[in-house]
């Protein structure tokens, strides 16, 4: 089992040593980096799950993100804001918190279909005792909190400053451990009175009453609207196994056209400059299409099938020159969040990704409930004409893509990452290190990494590459045309607080 943080990476392993299964131990996982994650996911955010069951051979897609509330239409939207939808605030906090349906759902599954003995109650330990008792913060937290100067500067506004500045403020990562009472008493109404006290019931009023007070358009009857959603999971040939990432609304198709549009090249022999160039064009064409059509499939008709067509996307390949870098298009996305996975021994895996979108979400916290809500909503579009514009009761386009690569119908690669537009890309590099060029899966993670285009709010058409690719494989993209920017690589695990355990 991997989390993003080791404690919750340990949640997961107790789960599995009490005789639960890799469900169980991905919620327990995901509660608990609920608490000790706090800047990039938590109870107020969504959450994308791939589950593959050993014993039937089944792989199963859970939707756990929000709608937009019912009162968030365009044209309020418009008079109020403009152009662009504030990143932070109650008005950026207008979609349903998906992730305990998501929870909700996976142990339903896990009880229901998979046999386990593990109770709801029980997977929710760690989250609690981490959260009443206080955990150290990581590297990663100290370091995103004294980077969030929007949320914890001087300018800050005066809505960010109440209870975020009182949970959350950098100075208070001074202590030994951060505690977050409020977010404890929240997990334990949860874990005794499931998801239907979250959406419908007296945590639900609390919710909702807490959002209205800071701007936010939630309501009752929105939380109470939601439910998560079994769909069908996406699924694409690749070198004799199998690609499987999340449709529609998330951006999964991208990552699976990327590989589509690459098994036309012989990825094993190239150099490294080589190599990274063609994975970069190939997500300049696959983000293209990403672009175009990505929103809500109840909305509007995603031609999901058109943009991963094997003959079109071979003659998109032909757009590819080995010499020369493609101009860039598009207006591509961002966001935070993490990733977890799990298998044990029966041959279930899951892929779980849970998010709040920017770090720390919208920055506002719903009344006395310690749920830092999300600003997943912010990246609806307010243009009229554009494919993801704002509507009620609507999902935006979505980042996360939980994934997996299956070989004979069995699970070999379970993956996923954080990065928003560096989803995708991070996802190619593994999944073509790991198959391709036969590198194993730790020298794969550690391996230079680049990043093209935005990421973190951050606008730019750049191609960054950590330092270790070294001079030659820099000047060598320089050349083709690409806007080469070398960045220091990141450091622990090796470049988050995260772990990798078994048992």
């Amino acid at each position: 089992m991997a989390a993003p943080h080791a404690l919750a990476a340990e949640a997961g392993v107790a789960i599995l040593k009490d005789g639960g299964n890799a469900v169980d131990a991905a919620i327990a996982a995901a509660t608990t980096v609920a608490v000790v994650y706090p800047h990039m996911n938590g109870v107020g955010g969504d959450s994308f799950w791939l589950i593959h069951d050993g014993q039937r051979g089944e792989l199963r897609a859970l939707n756990a993100a929000g709608r937009s509330a019912q009162a968030a239409d365009l044209e309020t939207y418009q008079r109020r804001f403009g152009a662009a939808i504030p990143i932070r605030g109650g008005a950026a906090a207008l979609t349903v918190p998906g992730v305990v349906s998501g929870w909700w759902e996976a142990h339903h599954l896990s009880r229901s279909a998979l046999g386990s003995p593990i109770g709801w109650t029980a997977l929710f330990e760690d989250a609690i005792g981490h959260a009443r008792d206080g955990f150290p913060p990581s590297p990663g937290q100290r370091r995103e909190t004294a980077d969030a100067d929007d949320l914890f500067g001087v300018a800050a506004s005066a809505e960010l400053r109440g209870p975020l500045w009182r949970i959350y403020h950098p100075a208070l990562l001074a202590r030994e451990r951060f505690v977050q009472a409020d977010l404890a008493a929240t997990l334990e109404e949860i874990s005794r009175g499931g998801a239907e006290t979250f959406y419908g019931g007296a945590l639900g009023r609390r919710i909702a009453r807490g959002a209205a007070a800071v701007g936010s358009p939630l309501t009752v009857d929105d939380l109470a609207a939601h439910r998560a959603q079994w769909v069908e999971p996406l699924r694409v040939p690749y070198r004799g196994g199998e690609a499987a990432s999340f449709p529609p609304p998330t951006q999964g198709f991208a990552a699976l056209a990327i590989l589509l549009l690459l098994e036309g090249f012989d990825l094993a022999s190239l150099s490294e400059a080589d190599y990274v160039h063609l994975v970069v064009e190939a997500t300049k064409l696959a983000f293209e299409d990403r672009d175009r059509y990505l929103a809500d499939p109840t909305f509007v008709t995603v031609p999901v099938t058109h943009c991963l067509d094997g003959a079109r996307l071979a003659d998109r390949r032909r757009l590819i020159s080995r010499r020369a870098a493609r101009p860039a298009r598009g207006a591509p996305l961002a966001g935070d969040t993490i990733a977890i996975v799990a298998a044990d021994a029966q041959g279930n895996a899951v892929s779980l990704i849970q998010s709040l979108y920017w770090e720390f979400g919208s920055g506002v916290i719903a009344g006395d409930t310690g749920i830092l809500l999300q600003n997943r909503g912010a990246f609806f579009s307010l243009d009229p004409a554009h494919v993801n514009r704002l509507a009620p009761r609507k999902q935006t386009a979505h980042t996360l893509i939980p994934s997996m690569y299956l070989v004979g119908g069995r699970p070999r690669l379970v993956y996923g990452t954080m990065g928003g537009e560096g989803q995708p890309q991070t996802q190619a590099a593994l999944v073509t290190r790991i198959v391709d060029r036969r590198l194993g899966p730790q020298a794969a993670v550690e391996a230079p990494r680049w990043l093209y285009g935005r990421t973190w709010g951050e606008a730019t058409q750049a191609l960054r590459l950590e330092t270790r690719f070294g001079d030659e494989v820099c000047d060598s993209l320089r050349t083709r045309g690409h806007d080469v920017e070398v960045v220091e690589a990141c450091a622990s695990g090796p470049r988050a607080d995260g772990a990798a355990l078994g048992w």
